[in-house]
């Protein structure tokens, strides 16, 4: 079996989007693949109630508690071993996950690490898109799927959703049209990726540690 384990900050409405179109889609008889766990490094995150209540296995790894990036990420790593089967890696989905992870820890999931951001990338890399595009005065904006590489918001793209700019919209409005396409095209690229024979099953184990 393939785990995924998914890592939030907050509400995790992907993250529930995910596990939704996992069941529905039946990703067990058709990926050999699950959801097993969701991982916050907030502790008061709504998601890790919401995953609960949806069966799966939730966790905290608060990276307050730690000194820097490195012990955290450990702590993390430690977290997500158990979910590593021989043959079948991890893969590791952000969703909404506030955290910038330190290029050895990408490294060491070198093709099984992916993210979805609230822009139509490489356009608004980082924070505050929304405010962005409509300050330049965007018609369009959207979200990408993409594989996660230590250069911010740089990796392979695996899909996009466009939405447009409405006349009097604001960062909440465009921000909630653009969430409600993340919620089709995370779990469509989530699947597509575990439709491609040997997408990650030849990566080096993560239970090696960070590079």
């Amino acid at each position: 079996m393939r785990n995924i384990v998914i890592l939030i900050s907050g509400g995790g409405s992907n993250m529930e989007a995910i596990v939704r179109a996992s069941r529905a889609q039946n990703w067990v008889a058709r990926h050999g693949a699950r959801v097993a766990s969701v991982i916050s490094n907030r502790a008061g995150a709504g998601g890790l109630e919401l995953a609960r209540r949806l069966g799966v296995q939730a966790d905290v790894v608060e990276h307050r508690d730690y000194s820097d990036r490195e012990a955290f990420e450990a702590r993390l790593l430690e977290r997500i071993v158990p979910y590593e089967e021989p043959g079948a890696p991890v893969l590791l989905v952000l969703a909404g996950f506030m955290r910038v992870l330190t290029h050895g820890f990408v490294q060491q999931f070198d093709g099984r690490l992916v993210n979805i951001h609230p822009s139509l990338l490489p356009a608004f890399a980082g924070l505050h898109t929304h405010r962005r595009a409509l300050q330049a005065g965007c018609k369009f904006a959207g979200a990408t799927v993409h594989m996660v590489t230590p250069e911010l918001d740089s990796g392979p793209i695996l899909a996009q959703a466009v939405v447009p700019v409405l006349h009097g919209d604001t960062e909440a409005t465009l921000a909630a049209r653009v969430l409600t396409q993340e919620h089709l095209i995370y779990p469509q690229a989530i699947a597509a990726l575990l439709g491609r024979e040997g997408a990650w099953d030849n990566r080096a184990d993560a239970s090696q540690g960070p590079a």
